[in-house]
């Protein structure tokens, strides 16, 4: 469902010219699979997940998203995608319902069957309680969960979500795992990056570490555990960013 080769971005640093912020990385996302792409703060996730959004323009390499060119079918692409970035992006003067209603008709669906997917994902996320009260009063966390349903409003086979409960309470948090956990269950192919270990560990199938740009070791928390020697994926996460990881493990 998404499949990366040699897929590299650079920007010019004034200091010391042309930077890789993504370095010839390649992997893939199966159908029906989440798939951890970990990293410290810097280390190219959140452009890899732009670019496979078609947020950002490879400078090499190849991405397609669904069978689709993220360069040459940008569209087809965001069609075939849901994607949760850091930032919520919720218009504050609106309500949760009243955005989902916007982008359900920017997205062409039929307002019969979008009013049914609203109540759906209301439901699904546990919104019923704030689903009619404008943004700027809600929480952090139903900030998150609106934006999840954005996100997953049009129903698309492929999700890529940037660390989708990043700063929440752990209700919150479960609430949101155990959803991402059913769209899995759905077949859906899940891109997901996170800074929580224990999230990881417990949501995703296979995992990828990256550093500098770079893909560290790619493997099931199995094969992570008997490339590294370690039986946590933080005493792993933290072995593979030591000075003496100079090279990629590949499990």
């Amino acid at each position: 469902m998404i499949q990366l080769e040699n897929l590299t971005k650079t920007f010019r640093d004034n200091g010391r010219g042309q930077r890789a912020v993504v370095d010839h990385i390649s992997f893939e996302v199966r159908k029906g699979e989440i798939f951890g792409l970990l990293g410290p703060n810097g280390a190219g996730k959140t452009t890899t997940l732009r670019m496979l959004a078609t947020l950002l323009k490879p400078s090499s390499g190849l991405a397609r998203v669904g069978g689709y060119d993220v360069t040459s079918q940008s569209a087809d692409v965001r069609r075939r995608i849901g994607f949760l970035s850091g930032d919520t992006g919720l218009y504050h003067r609106l309500t949760p319902r009243e955005i989902l209603l916007i982008f359900g008709r920017l997205n062409g669906m039929a307002e019969d069957a979008l009013r049914a997917r609203i109540a759906e994902m209301i439901e699904m996320l546990q919104m019923q309680t704030f689903a009619d009260t404008r943004v700027d009063k809600l929480s952090t966390g139903m900030r998150q969960r609106a934006a999840l349903a954005r996100a997953l409003l049009h129903d698309p086979p492929i999700l890529i979500l940037d660390e989708p409960t990043a700063g929440l309470d752990v209700p919150t948090a479960r609430t949101i795992e155990e959803f991402i956990v059913r769209a899995k269950g759905s077949g859906k192919s899940v891109l997901y990056s996170t800074h929580v270990m224990e999230e990881a560990e417990y949501l995703c199938d296979r995992i990828a570490v990256i550093d500098r740009g770079v893909i560290r070791i790619l493997g099931t928390m199995e094969e992570l555990k008997r490339a590294t020697g370690k039986l946590r994926l933080r005493e792993i996460f933290i072995a593979l960013l030591e000075p003496s990881a100079e090279k990629a493990a590949t499990a």
